[in-house]
Formats: C-alpha cells, structure tokens, sequence
C-alpha cells in the first residue's frame, strides 16, 4: 500500500498531456465532465455536464452521440438548461428542465417527473421549437431531445446538465 510522505503539491498547477486541469490560482479548467462526491455520503455524487446539438437531435457530450450515463439503483436529480438559437440570432428558446429519474438495476431509465420553465420564447413565427427529456431506451442513458420544424434555417442547440443521482436500493 502507498504511503503520502508529502501533502500533494504542484508548483503552477497539474496538467494531463500538457492540458492545464489545474491552475497556479487552483482554478479547474478543461475538463469534460465534473464529479463531486461527499466523503460522509459515498452512496451519492454530482456531475455537471455540456451538452451540443443542432435543428433535430438528441444533445450528446460529443460528436459521436455520447449521452448522459446515470448510474444503476439509483434516483437521479436532474437539472437541465437549454437553449437555441438560429442561424441568424434572430430566434431562440432558452429553457430549464427539472426531472427526477430512477435507473433500475438492469440500466433501464425513466423520468418519473418534470417541470420545464420556459425563460424565453422568440422563436419565429410558423416556426415550432421543443425541448423534451429523452430516457433514450438504451440501458443508463439520459438526454434531451430537441427539434424544430416550420423551416429549414439551422438551429443551435446548447445545454448544461446538473446530475445528482443517490444509490436507490
């Protein structure tokens, strides 16, 4: 077993293949997914995630349609913001989604309540723009999907994730 000799010290932060995680301020940057857990409550963490899209899709983590993952037995606390914009920067729907969401054992997701507040509507007229939690079918796995329809300009779609989950059994 290791012993710690010395308190942890990086003179002008802790990089990873040259990328700075932390810096001399003790600022975290360039990370892609942020865990906090609570030493006196290990059977629950934190995660804050950015999710991208555009016109019709599910939000992924990347470019390869990643999604969310919620661990199994747990209840998860899921606070989401999205917004979209369009080509022009004209029209935008920007929204908060509050769901609670269990994962059973065998992975399977569903969202057992929701409340979305809509902080700005501009969307164009004859347009149609939504956002909806997406508990996509695939085992562990959470998003939302957006969509547009009523015209063909390119939408933007960016969201920041909050997930709490807690073992559940």
């Amino acid at each position: 077993m290791a012993i710690n000799k010395q308190k942890f010290n990086s003179v002008g932060g802790f990089a990873v293949n040259e990328t700075t995680i932390v810096n001399e301020l003790r600022d975290i940057q360039n990370i892609n997914t942020l865990e906090i857990k609570n030493s006196n409550f290990i059977d629950g963490s934190k995660k804050d995630y950015i999710v991208r899209g555009s016109n019709v899709s599910i939000l992924s983590l990347d470019n390869s349609s990643t999604l969310i993952s919620l661990p199994s037995n747990t209840i998860n606390f899921i606070t989401g913001y999205v917004v979209g914009v369009n080509a022009s920067g004209g029209g935008h729907l920007s929204a908060k989604i509050e769901s609670t969401a269990s994962c059973g054992g065998a992975g399977d997701v569903q969202v057992l309540s929701e409340l979305i507040t809509t902080i700005k509507d501009s969307v164009p007229s004859g347009e149609t723009w939504s956002i909806t939690s997406y508990d996509s079918g695939a085992a562990n796995k959470f998003s939302y999907s957006v969509s547009r329809s009523g015209t063909v300009v390119a939408v933007k779609w960016i969201g920041y994730v909050q997930v709490i989950s807690v073992l559940w059994s």
